[in-house]
């Protein structure tokens, strides 16, 4: 809650007056422009894709470039398109790729590198069983 809803809801009405119609007549008013406020402050709210109306969630997604899996919950596509610029940007370094997995919600990853009798540019990845049964999609 924030600090204009915070002072509507702590108005307080008189001693002499906080009784019947004019107590009726203040909680009216406070949901009234609870209310009013929700409108106002609705297309600020849609910028942000964590919070956002999936309709828009959608052109925001498009403007990154991002499509969401079949089956994709749409917590992990909503964090997934909010993170993309950052994720795009980390992809580079093990650290990078370990913070992705954080972001996303996914969970612990290992990363190891240069492992004896492999190729030096295959990394080996671990993670659970329930992890890749989670997100088969994302995980290919």
């Amino acid at each position: 809650m924030n600090d204009s809803l915070k002072k509507l809801a702590g108005m307080m009405l008189p001693s002499w007056m906080d009784q019947g119609e004019p107590q009726k007549l203040l909680k009216a008013a406070q949901t009234f422009w609870a209310e009013v406020y929700s409108w106002i402050t609705w297309p600020l709210r849609q910028f942000d894709p964590l919070t956002c109306n999936e309709t828009i969630l959608g052109l925001i997604a498009w403007d990154r470039d991002i499509s969401r899996f079949n089956g994709e919950p749409l917590k992990l596509f909503r964090r997934r398109v909010a993170y993309a610029f950052v994720n795009a940007a980390d992809a580079g370094s093990v650290q990078g790729f370990i913070n992705i997995f954080d972001r996303l919600g996914i969970g612990y990853v290992e990363l190891l590198e240069r492992q004896p009798g492999i190729d030096w540019d295959v990394i080996l990845v671990r993670v659970t069983d329930s992890q890749i049964s989670d997100n088969t999609q994302l995980m290919i």
